[in-house]
Order: C-alpha cells, then structure tokens, then sequence
C-alpha cells in the first residue's frame, strides 16, 4: 500500500510503498476512512526543535488524526468487532502519526485501549477531526480550566481549536469572550456563542475574566492573558506559535494567578466530543480532500489558508465541506 510518510525537517512527505500491517496482541488494524491535517504535521516538518519529534522508524507515516473501520483485531482484545466504527484518542503512547506509523495510509495499526466508537450518523471527516482538534480543547475548557454554568472565559484565537473551545464553553454554560486578530473572522466568534469579539484580550480586562484559554501562543497573547485575567484567576495555555513569551512575574505572585498547561486529552474527553457532535450541539467547519492531496493541504496549513479542519478522505474523494450535522 501506498503511504504519505515524514523522512527529515525541511524535505516534503514521500509517497512509499509500505507493508501492510498485522494486528500484534493488544491492538487492531483500521482500514482508514479519513485522517485530519494538523499544525503539528506542518511543525515536525518544518522545525527541527518541535516538540513531537518522531520517535518511530523512519521513514514514518504522518497523521495523527484518524478515523475509520476495524479490519483486524489482535490476540487478546475485547469489546470490538471487525466493522466498528471507530476513532483513535491520539494520546496513546506510542502515538500513531507522531512516535509510529500513523494514518495518512489505507491502514493502520494501533492500540485498542485508546479508541472510542463513532455515533451513528457522524461523518468520518468530523470524527477524524475531533480526535485532536476536539479533544485538545475540551480537555484545556472542561478538565484543566474547569469552566462551568457562569464562568467567564475569555478564548484567544478562534483558528481550528480555538473555535471549538469557545463553543465548548458555550455549552457548558459559560460567558464567552473571544480576542481575534482577524476581523474577518469576528461573525464565526458570534456563531458559536460568544458575548463579544476584540481585538486583544487586554479589552476585555473590566469583565474580570475567571479563566483566559491561550489557542495562539504567539507570546505577547500568553503577556496579555497574564494581565488580563482576574485576580485569582488562570490562564491555559494550549497554543505555542513561539517557544517563548515574557510574562510579568510579578502579576503572576501579587494577583495570585494560576498558569497551567495541557496538551491533548484523554479518552474521555474524545467520548465527550462525539456525544456533543452527535447531538448536533458542537458542528465543527471541516472541508475534505483526497488522498494525493495531503502534501497540497499540508502547505495550504502552513501558509494560513485553512478555515476550520482538512481532512483527507481515502475512499471518497471530494472538496466539498461537511459539518457533524
């Protein structure tokens, strides 16, 4: 089978032919039907410090995002049959698309602690989407910035994460306040929920925010957030443009403010995610291409031409853009 696969920083993926795999004890074998492009595809690419650096064979097939049908189960899995739907958490260690060969393939291999079953109805494209660009950000609102009914939050950046995390907010019951750049973009930010849309976080600092989600870690958005936030208050931070930002310690210590990290999710979260896609509560903008077209896609991420999700669909080539319902 033919596979799009990473080989150093700074070449383009190369188109392999590669074996197919077998389902090992533990694990099961997925005929992929989509697999998402990421951000964190375009940095394995293009830095030679990105923090996900393939810790697998090389060359290793990309793409982290998957999913799709079993095809094969191995010794000693329980609970799923040949035929399930499913998607793959990408927190499983280790990681398929990032430390082992992942799905940017007609099949993969991977563990079967880490899937969770797709809802009927559920488009593949979304459901592929949902395994980093949902999990990441209901993780970063519901678990480690546990928002709830009446908390204000201000959202950083409304790109892929960003819109999912404010719309999570949303329904958990939340007063959202987003910052974006892009004044362009502002009606997507009002779509999903929010109360206003700004510029800069920083004017929003009289609405004495609980908790500022950073999706865009540029390092001035970490500075601003610090300033922003209510005393007491945390900051999340999620995205990281740049490796580095200058934060004021002193607002830190005398404001009594929490600055926490995360990065992906759990099982759980990806459960969550479908069940709210399901419902038709959380429609994320996701647009579709073909297999040969992940390359093309990759670029277009890097240059900033994507609105939403890319997904490539393996077996049903198209352009046009879905939504969970």
């Amino acid at each position: 089978m033919k596979a799009w696969q990473f080989t150093q920083v700074h070449q383009p993926l190369s188109l392999n032919e590669v074996d197919e795999p077998t389902a090992r004890p533990g694990h099961v074998v997925l005929d992929v039907k989509a697999a998402g492009l990421c951000h964190s595809d375009v940095g394995m690419m293009e830095d030679p410090h990105f923090p996900f650096p393939p810790g697998g064979p090389r060359p290793m097939t990309v793409g982290h995002e998957i999913a799709g049908v079993i095809s094969q189960i191995g010794e000693g899995v329980e609970g799923w049959n040949v035929g399930d739907r499913v998607g793959v958490c990408m927190t499983t260690d280790p990681a398929p698309g990032l430390s082992a060969h992942g799905g940017f393939a007609p099949q993969v291999e991977c563990t079967a602690d880490f899937l969770v079953r797709i809802p009927e109805g559920l488009p593949y494209a979304v459901a592929a989407a949902a395994t980093d660009s949902g999990v990441a950000p209901h993780h970063a609102v519901v678990v480690v910035g546990e928002v709830t009914n009446g908390t204000k939050v201000g959202i950083l950046g409304i790109g892929g994460l960003g819109q999912m995390g404010a719309r999570i907010a949303v329904l958990a019951g939340a007063e959202v306040f987003v910052a974006e750049p892009r004044e362009e973009i502002w009606h997507v930010a009002r779509e999903l929920g929010a109360v206003d849309v700004a510029r800069d976080i920083s004017e929003f600092a009289d609405k004495e925010l609980d908790v500022i989600i950073d999706f865009a870690g540029v390092g001035n958005s970490t500075t601003a957030a610090i300033e922003t936030v209510r005393p007491g208050g945390r900051v999340v931070q999620v995205g990281m443009s740049k490796r580095t930002a200058e934060i004021s310690t002193y607002a830190v210590v005398t404001r009594r403010l929490s600055l926490l990290g995360t990065m992906g999710g759990w099982r759980s979260d990806l459960e969550s995610v479908y069940a709210l896609m399901a419902a038709g509560e959380l429609t994320p903008v996701v647009s579709t291409i073909t297999f040969d077209e992940i390359p093309d896609g990759l670029a277009r991420l890097s240059r900033g031409e994507v609105v939403g999700r890319l997904v490539a669909l393996l077996d049903e080539p198209t352009t046009e853009s879905v939504r969970a319902n």
